[in-house]
């Protein structure tokens, strides 16, 4: 067993047991076992568990993009500070003091990857658990022989589900698998546009953060478009489903928790002020700030002005 084996072992076991559980589940209230339905129903299901499970990263993950958001202005000071300055002593200043203000945050720049980085593990052993399957090879734990053959050659809309666009033997295997790299491309796309368009403060676009998070916008989707030619359809609905997901997710946070001073954060607060969940403090006028009322001075004649008053010589 070589090293990378050795690493996906426990990931690959415990994929499987949830695997072969839900399709346990699925074929006790009825489904047919080797049916396509039944092994994408358990896939999906397979998606919820270990996402749900992501939870506790995605939320730091939340609170990591939120501070290095808020730390932009700081940075940019600090990128200025040091600007022209090549020496080592100043690369060693900057870079402490950068660990400072991360520190200060309690913000990271790999903590908004941990989530996909997480998932790897968990990708890559069902990628390697289909590979299996696609040569009839029981999987490492619950996932035996006869279980499968069942899904590498499960029939979901007259493709197999160990099929891929490259590979495809029938039309319909590329063209399931053309849908799923579009929707799983265009899902990882709008997840990321959503943070762009409204959960970022205007103040900060010309960071080198946001700049590089613009970059990523478009590379992503660009590697899944790549990529996915070459991927299984099991694993390519799995992605799909938990982008997905992801979508969603990103679109709860960022309507009940944005960035402050970003579009949504000023769209939130619309929406609790119309629902009289929070007032606008209006300023208070204090006594020697209220105008005092002041007579109408009516407009004097030149020959009035000039007619002296009795008593005066």
């Amino acid at each position: 067993m070589d090293i990378i084996s050795l690493i996906l072992f426990p990931f690959k076991w415990v994929l499987e047991a949830i695997l072969v559980l839900f399709h346990s589940l699925f074929t006790t209230i009825g489904l047919n076992a080797d049916a396509g339905v039944t092994w994408v129903l358990s896939i999906i299901g397979l998606v919820l568990v270990v996402r749900a499970a992501l939870i506790p990263l995605f939320v730091k993950q939340i609170r990591s993009q939120r501070a290095m958001y808020v730390l932009q202005p700081d940075l940019q000071k600090l990128q200025k500070k040091y600007k022209g300055r090549k020496d080592r002593d100043s690369r060693e200043r900057m870079a402490k003091e950068q660990m400072e203000l991360y520190k200060k945050h309690g913000s990271s720049p790999f903590a908004s990857c941990l989530p996909l980085i997480a998932q790897m593990p968990v990708f890559f052993s069902l990628y390697a658990t289909l590979t299996e399957a696609q040569n009839s090879k029981p999987g490492v734990g619950l996932l035996s022989k006869e279980l499968s053959v069942s899904f590498a050659n499960a029939d979901f809309v007259g493709a197999r589900l160990s099929e891929t666009f490259l590979s495809g033997a029938s039309v319909s295997a590329q063209i399931l698998a053309g849908v799923m790299i579009v929707l799983m491309s265009a899902s990882q796309f709008i997840t990321q546009k959503q943070i762009m368009a409204k959960n970022q403060n205007p103040d900060v676009q010309n960071s080198q953060f946001v700049q590089t998070q613009k970059i990523l916008l478009y590379v992503f989707p660009l590697i899944f478009l790549v990529t996915g030619l070459a991927f299984p359809l099991g694993v390519l609905i799995y992605w799909t489903v938990s982008n997905f997901w992801t979508m969603g997710q990103q679109f709860f946070v960022i309507r009940r928790m944005p960035t402050p001073g970003s579009i949504a954060h000023k769209e939130r607060e619309a929406r609790l002020v119309k629902k009289g969940k929070i007032k606008i403090e209006e300023p208070t006028v204090t006594e020697q700030d209220e105008e005092k009322p002041t007579q109408r001075v009516q407009p004097v004649s030149k020959a009035r002005a000039k007619k002296k008053p009795k008593g005066k010589k």
